[in-house]
């Protein structure tokens, strides 16, 4: 089957929260919100198969899952990232956010510090504020136009507050990284050496571009095998975060049985039963779709790219190696943030996530979501380059 990502889909109407919510924001109603990272495309036809017969069905009562669920998971990790896992490791929660929140619980008391890599998807922070801990970053370098992990400060900062949990992002939102086996493998070693367990957010692993692989961090630093949560989730991947559905692998008991005691704490812990449907259906037959999609993702990229260079004198584009997470740096420019935002809000009427949200290194970007039809990516650079290059 060939699937049509040319198409655009009225989104309007459907309490969706890019679209219906514009003018609670403040915002002018006809901006083009480019922001939360979901995707402007249907999901694929097997989902939506799968989906439509249990609808159809019409009860909706108290689930469960067992083998087929956990084969289904499996079977994607170990086609794509040559990683498996044994079904008892495997627990579920509604959304990767709340595996952080609940790690955070389980594994700190309130008043100790949780170490994260700012710039960085900013629920790691909130996560870590909201439960009433010290977040400590361990900040990303960005040299030659490329992050890198600094791990003489993370040795130091874990020295220094006596970390004992990290939540990391790989690969990395938003700075686009795909981190190599020799820098998870380095990671492990320092965290490991430290006795700092380690919460792998790898939300966004089937999206690695250019020929690039991303690396189970349980596979770079098997040291961490009694140490790590790795969280997972095909929300990204087939566009289904409104289902609800995360998975996370923690091979030792012990920790596993402390976090499933602290998911089940606030008494909502369970997972909604079209995303279980959604999640199964998406790794068993979703592969097609898939393929196609990072196929057409990749030409959005390089799209963006190109523009960024030839077009928008003053901007510059973090090349990326995975996401669909554009990273623009706007400091060229010469503008305050404010000032670029409000221009691209109310000139440009383009709504994007402004960087410094993602921590103070992250002051002077943008991050543009290019997970939409091309005509979409089209019309906003075009509108981008009218206002910054008058």
């Amino acid at each position: 089957m060939v699937y049509d990502f040319d198409r655009v889909i009225d989104r309007t109407g459907t309490m969706a929260e890019k679209y219906d919510f514009i003018q609670r924001e403040g915002y002018p109603a006809d901006v083009t919100p480019l922001w939360v990272a979901d995707m402007e495309f249907a999901t694929a036809q097997p989902v939506l198969d799968a989906l439509h017969r249990r609808v159809d069905h019409g009860i909706f009562g108290y689930t469960e899952t067992g083998e087929a669920y956990a084969q289904a998971v499996r079977g994607w990790w170990e086609r794509h990232y040559q990683f498996t896992f044994e079904t008892s490791w495997l627990v579920k929660t509604p959304t990767i956010v709340y595996s952080l929140a609940t790690a955070v619980r389980a594994f700190t008391q309130p008043g100790d510090p949780v170490l994260i890599q700012q710039p960085v998807y900013h629920p790691f922070k909130n996560v870590v504020v909201n439960n009433g801990r010290v977040p400590v970053s361990n900040d990303l370098v960005l040299r030659d136009g490329k992050y890198y992990m600094d791990f003489e400060g993370l040795e130091k900062t874990i020295q220094a507050h006596n970390i004992k949990l990290m939540l990391f992002c790989s690969p990395h939102n938003p700075v686009g990284r795909s981190w190599t086996p020799e820098e998870l493998a380095r990671l492990g070693e320092i965290c490991h050496r430290y006795g700092v367990i380690v919460v792998a957010d790898e939300i966004h692993c089937d999206f690695t571009w250019w020929g690039g692989q991303h690396t189970v961090l349980l596979n770079a630093a098997p040291c961490l095998r009694d140490r790590c949560i790795l969280c997972i989730s095909p929300s990204k991947t087939f566009n289904l975060a409104g289902l609800q559905v995360a998975n996370n692998i923690i091979p030792n008991p012990e920790l596993r049985e402390r976090f499933v005691q602290a998911k089940e704490r606030p008494a909502f812990d369970e997972c909604n039963v079209l995303g279980i449907v959604a999640c199964m259906a998406a790794y068993n037959e979703g592969e097609e779709w898939y393929q196609q999609l990072k196929s057409y993702l990749e030409g959005n990229l390089r799209l963006v790219e190109e523009f960024v260079a030839e077009k928008l004198p003053g901007v510059t584009m973090i090349h990326p190696e995975a996401t669909y997470l554009l990273w623009l740096d706007f400091k060229g420019l010469g503008l305050p943030e404010e000032e670029v935002t409000h221009k691209l809000l109310y000139e440009a009427k383009l709504w994007l996530n402004r960087g410094s949200m993602f921590g103070p290194t992250g002051a002077g970007f943008q991050r543009l979501n290019a997970a939409c039809p091309r005509s979409t990516l089209e019309s906003a650079l075009e509108r981008m380059r009218q206002t910054f290059c008058k």
